[in-house]
């Protein structure tokens, strides 16, 4: 017997690929709603099919904050709980039961564990805890763009950690990112002070190689009175320092490094960074002491301020190879045996383990023979 009403809502256009897999993993839900915003392909029908309730409107400019309120308003007033997800996401199952578990009469969100990419190897790439399951009442969509739930309500917002829930997102990478910039801009003149949307506005001029504007708008950020999260304070640090290095100034790349590690030496992201860029000058001893730091660090944050490339294999091959040419071989095969226990299909990996073999045999191979 059910706790809770728990009703699913999207929004979604033109993803009829993703519809029968997105229904399956939602079904344990006792209602899905979705709004569509202007599919033009079979995405409508292949959901009525499915039993989904389906509702249609046009958002003429475009937001997301306004769709998904909009998707919201259609939830049954009478539920107890809401799941946002998107149609190119998949709970794995047995959800509800765990969130049900986790819930409280006095809950209002709940966090769950979402892996938002995946590697080429099937391995997860960046994970971290997501919360868009909450109560019907009290909360509202805002932001433009990479949108955010709002608690509007007079009581406290008690939050509970739904363990075991596991959400995965297998994004449509042929869909144009296009739309992004222009309405992070419109955010940051909307709300000036909201020091997150100007760190994704910075973040968003990286992407699209705008150096100067990203180094500008971080910067700013960092100026911010209102951004003291330190995570993403650092985040901005390590982005301004890959913006340099893309202009070619490299000391002021590692200056920017230098301060990332030192505003949030609990993360492994800027150790990772910076012993990347000490590889590119052979630096070997410089990649071990900071590869070693940044091992050191055994729990993966469970915000967003995560990288994929820092959880995988890359600091044990950054370790490996510094072992390597620092003549230490013993460890540098035990590294290489990590990296290639979390990227199996590597074959750079797995030469150079055979590499590092024949240097603890004694065996003196090619001259050329080196790893990288």
């Amino acid at each position: 017997m059910s706790k809770y009403k728990v009703c699913v809502y999207a929004i979604c256009k033109n993803e009829e690929k993703f519809v029968k897999q997105w229904v399956a993993s939602m079904s344990e839900a006792d209602e899905i709603v979705v709004l569509d915003t202007g599919s033009t392909d079979n995405t409508v029908e292949e959901l009525k099919n499915a039993g989904v309730k389906v509702y249609q409107k046009i958002f003429d400019p475009w937001r997301f904050d306004h769709a998904r309120n909009c998707s919201l308003d259609l939830v049954d007033k009478n539920a107890d709980i809401c799941v946002c997800t998107d149609l190119d996401e998949r709970f794995e199952k047995g959800w509800r039961e765990k969130l049900e578990n986790a819930w409280q009469p006095d809950t209002r969100r709940a966090r769950y564990r979402y892996t938002w990419n995946f590697n080429d190897d099937g391995s997860e790439g960046c994970v971290f805890w997501l919360d868009k399951i909450h109560s019907r009442k009290g909360f509202v969509w805002e932001n433009p763009v990479h949108e955010v739930l709002a608690y509007q309500d007079s009581t406290p917002c008690n939050t509970v950690f739904a363990e075991g829930i596991q959400l995965n997102h297998y994004a449509d990478v042929t869909k144009s990112r296009a739309q992004y910039l222009p309405l992070l801009e419109l955010a940051v003149n909307e709300n000036p002070h909201n020091d997150r949307n100007v760190h994704y506005l910075g973040r968003e001029y990286m992407f699209k190689g705008m150096w100067d504007k990203c180094i500008e708008t971080l910067t700013h950020h960092l100026s911010m009175p209102e951004a003291v999260w330190k995570d993403e304070r650092c985040a901005s640090m390590r982005f301004i320092a890959r913006a340099y290095n893309a202009k070619g100034d490299r000391q002021s790349a590692k200056c920017w490094y230098y301060k990332a590690v030192a505003e949030a030496p609990y993360l492994r992201e800027p150790y990772v960074e910076l012993a990347l860029m000490l590889y590119d000058d052979e630096n070997w001893y410089g990649v071990l002491y900071f590869i070693n730091q940044a091992l050191q660090i055994s729990e993966r944050p469970k915000t967003y301020i995560n990288d994929a490339s820092a959880w995988g294999s890359r600091p044990y091959d950054l370790a490996s190879l510094g072992y390597y040419y620092t003549g230490d071989y013993d460890n540098a095969l035990k590294a290489v045996e990590k990296a290639i226990e979390l990227s199996p299909r590597n074959t750079r990996l797995a030469d150079n383990k055979k590499i590092i073999i024949n240097k603890l045999n004694g065996k003196k191979g090619n001259k050329k023979e080196q790893v990288v």
